[in-house]
């Protein structure tokens, strides 16, 4: 087996390729996902919001970040899915599970956001 040419780089030029990896994820994520789309349109709609409700700097900072973690969140529920499909178009317990638990995953990272603004914003 070979090692992925980001291996034998070090130093800055690691950096830079494993951004572009990065980036890679987030456009194929955007392009091909709609549900990481939704999110994206959500996180632009409730992020500038954030600056404009009269909360502390730390409550904003709270609000942001469980916004952000709903994509983080999306991100990994994709890239499970897709190693799901990859692996077998046939259906099994195992591969229900494991798309089953990201979209689970994805519904607390939900919860989290109205729990959270909720909490902020009527506490």
């Amino acid at each position: 087996m070979t090692s992925p040419p980001s291996k034998g780089r070090t130093g800055l030029a690691r950096i830079l390729a494993a951004m572009g990896y990065s980036y890679d994820g987030l456009l194929a994520a955007f392009r091909g996902e709609a549900a990481f789309r939704q999110l994206v349109v959500l996180n632009v709609l409730l992020i500038p919001l954030a600056f404009l409700c009269p909360v502390s700097r730390v409550e904003r900072a709270l609000m942001i970040a469980v916004c952000l973690l709903s994509l983080i969140v999306e991100l990994f529920n994709s890239a499970i899915e897709a190693v799901v499909d990859r692996i077998s178009a046939e259906r099994h317990p195992l591969s229900k599970n494991a798309k089953d638990m990201g979209s689970a995953a994805q519904l607390i990272a939900l919860s989290l956001i109205a729990a959270v603004w909720g909490v902020i914003l009527l506490g």
